[in-house]
């Protein structure tokens, strides 16, 4: 009876595993992606920041950390959108959390320069900003001299990518 049990519990594996086999087989047509985790000269980069939503700059403050570590260069934020109201003395109480996050990227040192023509248009002027901030004339032409230097382009849109595998189908409960 034992043997009986055995030989069932073996056959219902077996089974189990190739509909598994399968399944995969019908997931994966074009097999399994490669992996190439290899290292990245020092590159120096360039945010372009342009965000409705000021809490936005949460997710900036992921991206620029996970594109520092690795690049190892230098790594300059303009902002010349609406995100430039959390920089403002001002609002300080209500984007500290945010706030005390960019200034920990520039104690690390990120520069962030912020575009004059953008807050003039905003009604600020440049003494309202936190001391970490330095105003340039204007966010696009400063983009493009310091792509000029050699400064990578990275316009980091305020998209997460957290979850985003449970877009497609429900997260399983924990």
């Amino acid at each position: 009876m034992k043997r009986i049990l055995a030989l069932l519990l073996a056959a219902s594996v077996t089974s189990a595993a190739t509909v598994a086999l399968a399944a995969d087989d019908e997931l994966s047509p074009y097999g399994s992606s490669k992996t190439d985790l290899h290292e990245y000269p020092v590159i120096n980069a360039v945010f372009d920041v342009n965000y409705t939503d000021p809490t936005k700059l949460n997710i900036l403050y992921a991206f620029v950390k996970n594109t520092k570590k690795p690049l190892k260069g230098k790594m300059v934020v303009v902002t010349h959108g609406p995100e430039l109201r959390a920089f403002a003395k001002e609002n300080y109480i209500k984007y500290q959390g945010v706030m005390d996050k960019m200034k920990e990227l520039a104690d690390s040192g990120v520069e962030f320069r912020m575009c004059h023509n953008a807050l003039r248009a905003a009604g600020f002027k440049a003494d309202d900003f936190h001391g970490f901030v330095t105003v340039v004339p204007a966010g696009f032409p400063e983009i493009a001299y310091l792509q000029s230097q050699g400064f990578q382009y990275i316009n980091p849109l305020p998209y997460g990518v957290r979850d985003a595998r449970y877009l497609e189908k429900p997260k399983p409960s924990q």
